[in-house]
């Protein structure tokens, strides 16, 4: 097989493949089968009709077609390994010559990863927040804990915000009750932001036993997006109570028996947890530095998947969330023009990022070890509240465990390019990474920095 590439821009090129006959042969014979247990021909049982009798019932070209269907993509993927170009979509595949048991020819234009160099990236300076812990720090970790174990009390006044409400809704057009716009007992924090325009509004003054009505636009349904009428109905008012700050609190909320106690566990789990930013931060901005330093000829189609890609995410939150797309933007607090912008900007520096990290990869030959993979599905299966097996399974079944070995060889391509940095913090003073990975990771100092630092730096911190 011989292989010829041309340029047909900086992000796609277009193979020409010649392929001897010779080499079509095991492709030949499997079509004259697959064919032979299509038809049916008098006096042979299915799958036994001879060569012969096929190509005088049916032609050659039957035969032919049915050769290149099974050759062509193996035919490709094998000129694409030759040629050492990098696919980024689906090949444009032309058949432009068949001489039957000479030759065959054909063309494949595809978009490609666009040919750079990657400039060296040791020493790059990058600044980070500093690692130092206040008692703002402590204090808003304490006020968090307290608001875990708030409890709720009925009072007799009107609700105000961050009071409780349960409340009966109903909603209504022109008089006509909508019975799918009904909701009973509905516990609600006043001033929480409901995407119901106008419910804080409402809710305010309000006590038990008082009904409103207010006019607002519906977000879900049948009549989302249509004016109507909500009628509420306030059953009782509770307010917020915060236990107070002392020992008796630190035993309800933790294991010590003291406040101090409580406090000195929170200061070390701050400090730990700023080391873990520390790390994320020095690898986000070393790789944000490089890419500043490369100018990347995005290819059309790779990048418009991309934004399809989100778009098509943003289509499954607004269904799962039930309510209409324009309740879920505001929701967001965003636009579809603003977030459409977001998706362009985020894609294009994902699509980006992808080629930079796959280039380091390949130069330094990164690879992932069974333990990698293994590590890599139970932290993933955590995040997503399910088993293990379940999701290695999946993995499995749906071909993506290439995708689960390209993301971790990419985050150990960043780790990298982080720890070959000068990191300095906000204050100035230099930041040690080695040493941050030494103080979350004791048991796997001795494994180097490259693979201790391949996963989260500190699950265990974040999670304590």
């Amino acid at each position: 097989m011989k292989t010829a590439v041309e340029e047909l821009s900086p992000t796609r090129v277009k193979l020409t493949v010649e392929v001897p006959f010779k080499e079509l042969e095991p492709s030949l014979q499997a079509a004259y089968k697959k064919v032979a247990q299509q038809v049916r021909v008098p006096g042979f049982r299915p799958g036994k009709v001879p060569a012969r009798i096929i190509e005088q019932r049916f032609g050659r070209a039957v035969v032919l077609e049915e050769t290149l269907n099974d050759a062509l993509p193996k035919l490709y993927g094998q000129a694409v390994d030759e040629t050492e170009v990098f696919p980024v979509s689906q090949p444009e595949i032309e058949v432009t010559k068949i001489e039957d048991g000479e030759q065959v020819e054909f063309t494949a234009e595809v978009d490609i990863r666009p040919a750079f160099d990657v400039p060296d990236y040791q020493g790059a300076e990058i600044v980070v927040d500093p690692a130092e812990v206040t008692d703002e720090d402590i204090t808003a970790q304490l006020e968090a804990l307290r608001q875990r174990f708030a409890t709720l009390t009925g009072v007799e006044r009107p609700a105000q915000n961050g009071d409780y409400v349960v409340m009966d809704l109903r909603a209504e057009i022109d008089g006509r009750n909508l019975d799918e716009q009904q909701a009973a007992d509905v516990s609600y924090e006043v001033g929480a932001g409901s995407v119901l325009q106008g419910l804080d509004d409402a809710l305010q003054g309000m006590a038990a036993g008082d009904e409103k009505t207010f006019r607002t636009t519906l977000v879900g349904g049948e009549n989302a997006g249509e004016e109507a009428d909500v009628i509420i109905n306030v059953k009782s008012v509770k307010e917020k109570v915060l236990p107070e700050l002392d020992d008796e609190f630190a035993q309800l909320a933790s294991e010590f028996d003291t406040l101090d106690e409580l406090k000195d566990s929170i200061r070390e789990q701050v400090r730990r947890n700023k080391l873990v930013d520390q790390v994320v931060q020095s690898r986000e901005k070393a790789l944000e530095a490089l890419l500043e330093r490369i100018d990347i000829p995005l290819p059309e189609s790779a990048l418009q998947a991309e934004i399809d890609a989100r778009k098509h995410n943003l289509e499954h939150q607004v269904a799962e969330s039930g309510l209409s797309r324009e309740a879920y933007l505001r929701l967001q607090q965003t636009t579809e023009e603003e977030l459409f912008a977001e998706y362009e900007a985020t894609a294009a520096k994902a699509l980006k990022s992808g080629f930079v990290l796959d280039k380091i990869v390949k130069a330094e030959e990164i690879g992932v070890s069974e333990q990698e993979l293994t590590d890599f599905v139970v932290r993933r299966a955590m995040q997503m509240g399910v088993a293990p097996n379940t999701l290695a399974q999946h993995l499995a079944d749906n071909n993506q465990l290439p995708l689960a070995m390209m993301e971790i060889v990419r985050e150990k391509a960043k780790t990298l390019i982080g720890d070959a940095a000068k990191v300095t913090d906000t204050a100035g003073n230099e930041v040690d990474i080695k040493a941050i990975y030494a103080e979350l990771n004791p048991e796997q100092e001795a494994v180097g920095v490259e693979e201790a630092g391949a996963g989260e730096p500190a699950d265990e911190a974040k999670e304590g």
